[in-house]
C-alpha cells in the first residue's frame, strides 16, 4: 500500500500542474510555484543534467513569471550563447593581434569583447525578445572605425556551432553589420529590481586575456534583482573538476586538449561543470565546493591586479586564518568556477578605495554558481550583494565567497582587518 505522506504529495504536484493549466493566472498558482518547485526537487532528486531533461512546462508564454519556474530554455539558450561566443574569443585570443582600445576609465577593450558581446545579446533577443540586458560594451568605437568593426564582423561570421539544431536554437549567424550594432547597443539597460535582466561580460578579466592568463565568458539572468541563472565560459580552466588549483594556473594559460569548461547553475536546481565544445552541448556533472573541517588548509583565490583586489590585506586575512599556502591569483570569474568545484575553498577581493563599485556582469554569473554549490557570497561586511539597484553594486564593499560553514569565521577575520585600518 502506498505510504499515505508520498501519495498526498503526488495528489498535490498533479494538482498544481492541472490547475497551472487552467488558471494560469490565478494567484492560487502564483502561491504554490515555490512549493511546485520543492515538490519537482522531491520527485527528480538526481543531478541536475537529469532534472534539464525531465523539467515540465506547462504555463502559456503569455505568463513567463509562472513557466520559467525551471528555466530550462534560459538555461539552454544562455549555455548555447556562451559556448558559440567562446569560440570567438578562442580564436582571438590564439592571435598576436587582439585590436586592443583603451575606454574612458582606462581600463581595455579588445575585438573579442566587441564579437562576443553582439553574439550573446543576438541569441537573448532571439529567444527572448522583451527581456533586457546589461552589457558591458556599446558599438560606438565601431561605429566610427570602419576597418575595426569589419574585423569584428569576420569574427562574428565565423563564429558558428557546428550543430545546426544548436545554433537554430540561438537564433543563426547575424545577417548584418547593422545587425550586429544594434545587438551590441542592446546591452543598453539600467538594471534594476524588477523583471528579467541579463547581465554579461563578453570577456572577463581582460587583462588576463591579453596578457595569456585567465578569462571568462560570462551571462546571467536577474529576475526581480536576484542572479537565477548564470553560465561560465573558461576557456583555459582544466576540464577535470579534480585538478589541483596551484599558483602557476593564472599565468602562461591555454586552451589546449583537456582545457575548457562550461559551468552553470540554475537557482534552486544545483550546479553543474561540462567540456566546452563545438557544437551540442556535452554532457553535465555536478559540482560542489569541498568540505574543510580545518580553514587553515583553505586555499584562496584572489584578482592578478592590485588596483582590483588590495593583496596586503588579504594577505593579512589569510594569516590570520592561519592560512599557508600561497594564494591563487588569477583574472575574471573563473575564481568563482574555482572555489564552486572545490579546486579553491576561498575567495577574496577587497578593493583599495571604498567608494569604489563593482560591476554586477563581474559578480552575478558567479554568486548563482557559488551559490548552488554549497557557498555562499557576501560583501567585506556581510551584507548580501545586491543586483538590483542598477549596473553596479554601490551599496556593498568587497567580495568574500565562501563555503557556508566557513563564511562566518572568515568574515570575522576580514571586518577585524578591515576595522583596524579605520
Amino acid at each position: 500500500m502506498p505510504h499515505p505522506t508520498l501519495s498526498y504529495k503526488y495528489f498535490l504536484f498533479a494538482l498544481l500542474i492541472l490547475a497551472a493549466s487552467l488558471f494560469p493566472q490565478s494567484a492560487f498558482v502564483s502561491r504554490s510555484a515555490a512549493r511546485l518547485s520543492q515538490l519537482k526537487q522531491h520527485f527528480y532528486p538526481s543531478s541536475p543534467a537529469i532534472l534539464h531533461r525531465r523539467s515540465i512546462s506547462f504555463t502559456p508564454a503569455a505568463n513567463r513569471s509562472i513557466a520559467t519556474m525551471a528555466y530550462d530554455k534560459e538555461l539552454e539558450v544562455a549555455l548555447l550563447a556562451v559556448q558559440r561566443a567562446t569560440l570567438l574569443t578562442k580564436s582571438v585570443f590564439s592571435s598576436h593581434s587582439k585590436g586592443t582600445l583603451t575606454k574612458s576609465d582606462a581600463s581595455p577593450v579588445t575585438i573579442g569583447d566587441f564579437g562576443a558581446q553582439a553574439l550573446i545579446i543576438s541569441s537573448i533577443k532571439h529567444a527572448f525578445p522583451e527581456d533586457e540586458v546589461v552589457g558591458e560594451e556599446d558599438a560606438d568605437d565601431l561605429r566610427k572605425d570602419a576597418s575595426l568593426r569589419e574585423l569584428v564582423w569576420g569574427l562574428v561570421q565565423s563564429a558558428k556551432l557546428e550543430d545546426s539544431a544548436a545554433e537554430d536554437k540561438i537564433g543563426g549567424p547575424i545577417p548584418s553589420t547593422d545587425a550586429m550594432l544594434d545587438a551590441l547597443d542592446q546591452g543598453n539597460s539600467a538594471g534594476g529590481r524588477k523583471g528579467r535582466i541579463w547581465a554579461l561580460d563578453p570577456i572577463d578579466g581582460t587583462k588576463g586575456f591579453l596578457r595569456g592568463g585567465q578569462y571568462a565568458v560570462c551571462l546571467a539572468l536577474m529576475v526581480d534583482g536576484v542572479p537565477t541563472v548564470g553560465v561560465l565560459g573558461c576557456p583555459n580552466l582544466p576540464i577535470d573538476d579534480k585538478a589541483p588549483l596551484d599558483a602557476s594556473i593564472g599565468a602562461d594559460a591555454d586552451s589546449g586538449e583537456g582545457k575548457g569548461v562550461l559551468f552553470s547553475a540554475v537557482k534552486g536546481q544545483g550546479a553543474t561543470s561540462r567540456p566546452l565544445g563545438k557544437g551540442a552541448l556535452q554532457p553535465s556533472n555536478p559540482i560542489s565546493m569541498k568540505s574543510i573541517s580545518n580553514i587553515s588548509e583553505a586555499t584562496f583565490c584572489e584578482s592578478v591586479e592590485s588596483g582590483h583586489s588590495n593583496h596586503g590585506d588579504q594577505a593579512a586575512i589569510a594569516s590570520k586564518l592561519g592560512i599557508t599556502k600561497p594564494s591563487v591569483r588569477m583574472d575574471s570569474q573563473a575564481k568563482y568556477a574555482s572555489i564552486a568545484r572545490g579546486a579553491g575553498d576561498l575567495y577574496l577581493r577587497l578593493p583599495f578605495a571604498k567608494k569604489y563599485e563593482e560591476k554586477i556582469w563581474d559578480h552575478a554569473a558567479g554568486v548563482v554558481i557559488v551559490q548552488e554549490a554549497g557557498g555562499e557570497v557576501t560583501d567585506a561586511w556581510g551584507k548580501p550583494l545586491d543586483f538590483g539597484i542598477g549596473r553596479t553594486l554601490k551599496e556593498n564593499n568587497g567580495v568574500v565567497g565562501a563555503p557556508k560553514a566557513l563564511l562566518p569565521q572568515v568574515l570575522e577575520v576580514v571586518k577585524e582587518v578591515l576595522s583596524a585600518k579605520e
